[in-house]
């Protein structure tokens, strides 16, 4: 399988950039075009007044963005990857889906930290939902556990 075109999700966590290095290297031995996408979740907000805190908020998680997609465009330049890089809003799962679809991306490349019982239960897994949802192949990245360590 060739992948041309590769989406990496982020969302600054560091298992999330441990996946980006693993698109960025699958990237340069395919000779791929990568996009990168930050999704500033809007979900806890909706129902709220819009100024005021929701404003604030959405500033410091497009910072937070900016930043995490920095460090993989960074990256990427250095590798000799080709790499465009966007911030959505919405519901994660559902906008990494969409975008995936609108650039007919080969593979998606996402970090996935595990979570069980409760907390899964709760929160749900992006993750989950991206593997679910995708027309595509989704490669999961998880933290080795002598990474975790360090």
């Amino acid at each position: 399988m060739i992948y041309k075109k590769i989406l990496i999700p982020t969302d600054s966590s560091e298992v999330s950039m441990e996946a980006a290095k693993h698109a960025l290297e699958i990237a340069k031995a395919m000779n791929s075009r990568v996009y990168a996408v930050y999704v500033v979740d809007i979900v806890p907000f909706i129902g709220l007044p819009t100024e005021g805190l929701w404003e604030s908020m959405k500033e410091i998680l497009e910072e937070e963005g900016k930043e995490a997609l920095k460090k993989i465009e960074d990256k990427a330049k250095e590798m000799g990857v080709d790499i465009k890089s966007e911030i959505l809003e919405g519901s994660p799962a559902k906008e990494i889906v969409d975008y995936a679809e609108r650039k007919k991306v080969d593979l998606i490349v996402m970090g996935t930290t595990g979570k069980t019982g409760l907390d899964k239960l709760l929160l749900g897994s992006v993750a989950e939902k991206v593997s679910k949802g995708a027309h595509c192949p989704v490669l999961l990245v998880k933290m080795m556990e002598k990474e975790k360590e360090e």
